[in-house]
């Protein structure tokens, strides 16, 4: 059993398949923490800074609801905690994992990208072999 894991979502269709894994990996007294990342676009020569921010706060709320309906798919009797960052998917899940001393990342084996069910998405691929801990990655069916 785990007593913390950094469960990271982009809102894609697999969180149930997630959440089961989590449900079973984690101690009585472990904690989840599930993490969405927001890119951040920067304003330049041919694009507004109007656009840049509507885009911007566009996908901060889309990352905030993606933990938020998250968060509701864990039973109330365990410890959930949610945040949202801002910047490089895969460099701030380490980051947080490091941060908040989590034993395990479970992952989802593609998001949004649309790739292939049987390739590895992009951001899950940069955490399995950048990250300093344990990383479940969960094939969606």
């Amino acid at each position: 059993m785990y007593k913390k894991i950094l469960l990271p979502t982009d809102g894609s269709g697999y969180a149930e398949q997630e959440v089961d894994r989590v449900t079973k990996l984690i101690a009585d007294d472990g904690e989840i923490i599930i993490i969405s990342v927001a890119g951040k676009f920067v304003s330049g020569a041919f694009q507004g800074r109007s656009r840049v921010k509507k885009a911007n706060e566009r996908m901060k709320k889309e990352a905030e609801d993606a933990v938020k309906n998250m968060s509701k798919l864990f039973d109330d009797s365990l410890k959930v905690k949610t945040m949202v960052k801002i910047g490089i998917p895969s460099e701030e899940i380490n980051k947080v994992a490091a941060e908040e001393e989590a034993d395990l990342i479970v992952i989802s084996a593609s998001g949004k990208s649309g790739l292939h069910k049987f390739l590895i998405g992009s951001v899950a691929e940069k955490v399995l072999k950048t990250a300093e801990i344990d990383v479940l990655l969960v094939h969606n069916s």
